[in-house]
């Protein structure tokens, strides 16, 4: 069992150094929109990937890729909306995540990306809602066990051919199962991707390094301990070419749904807070601290040692790993 006293380890090698090594800058991408130096310019699309401060959306006018640099000058703010979006009010740039729709306005740099001056985005198309994965996981094996059934109707309908009709029969009817199964699935998986599958669990993200940082119950403030590991990992930052910094904050089911998604957050905010404030990290290279309340365990919840393990944030530094080609 892991120890609940707080663990950081690099991640492999450093491949990330690799990056270093390449010349291709990310407007190089085929068929990527240029913005000329010193011409302003607006764009609408959505954020299909990131590097650091740079940003890659798709133009929702022109379907074609542009580049978007975040600077410390750049306003990134709210559309009023219906939707209550509390958590971190004050960390609006950490929501600029992979499947966010904004709005641009800037001014073309010496590398025809657009550098940001105001970016604008809705919480209403893009509320950030504590992750269901259990259902998710269920649904999508309702769906493997339906397909089995139907895979095997299919196989027995070859085998028998004095049967073949009732086995296809069983056949059609699994498959029927198997795609309602695969709907809902999908349908619930759609509603939650965004944000609450978290940035380094998609494929374009590859880990560097990681803490983990155990919390007594009920508890949300840095032990010396956990701030000893998060400057670990600040400090990998200086040789981690366009880094990111993920989030997450959980606890164990020792309190209500309400309570525990409330100190997942702190949690995810402390971190998020001392990086910032302490390891000079900058805002805009965290990406969206979340408490995601009692999801995602890592151990039972049946007993002491187990709950204490799941009283914890992970912060992984993440970079993407198409940025040593192209986004």
């Amino acid at each position: 069992m892991k120890s609940p006293s707080g663990s950081f380890r690099p991640v492999g090698t450093q491949r990330v150094c690799v990056a270093l090594l390449t010349v291709i800058t990310l407007a190089s991408s085929a068929f990527a929109q240029t913005f000329s130096s010193g011409d302003k310019a607006k764009v609408q699309g959505t954020i299909t990937s990131r590097k650091g401060d740079l940003i890659k959306i798709q133009d929702a006018k022109t379907g074609s890729p542009a580049l978007i640099k975040i600077t410390d000058d750049t306003k990134i703010l709210r559309d009023k909306s219906k939707v209550a979006f509390k958590r971190h009010e004050d960390m609006d740039v950490t929501a600029m995540v992979p499947g966010l729709t904004i709005k641009v306005e800037g001014v073309g740099n010496a590398d025809n990306q657009l550098e940001a001056s105001k970016i604008t985005f809705s919480p209403d198309a893009f509320a950030i809602e504590v992750a269901q994965q259990q259902e998710i996981n269920a649904n999508k094996s309702a769906a493997a066990g339906a397909q089995t059934t139907a895979n095997q109707g299919v196989s027995a309908a070859g085998a028998a051919q004095s049967s073949a009709n009732q086995a296809q029969t069983t056949a059609d009817a699994a498959g029927t199962v198997a795609a309602a199964a695969g709907s809902v699935a999908m349908m619930n998986a759609g509603a939650v991707e965004m944000v609450n599958k978290r940035v380094s669990d998609l494929d374009d993200y590859q880990t560097v390094a990681e803490a983990v940082i155990y919390y007594p119950t009920g508890k949300y403030a840095l032990d010396d301990a956990a701030k000893a590991d998060l400057d670990k990992l600040v400090a990998l930052t200086s040789s981690t070419d366009g880094y990111l910094i993920e989030i997450a904050g959980y606890a164990s089911k020792t309190g209500t749904k309400e309570v525990n998604q409330q100190l997942s957050e702190d949690r995810a905010s402390a971190v998020a807070n001392y990086l910032r404030n302490k390891g000079n990290i900058p805002l805009r290279r965290i990406v969206a601290p979340a408490g995601y309340g009692s999801t995602h365990p890592d151990a039972e919840n049946t007993d002491p040692q187990g709950r204490e393990l799941n009283r914890r944030v992970d912060v992984k530094l993440i970079v993407n790993k198409g940025l040593q080609g192209t986004m």
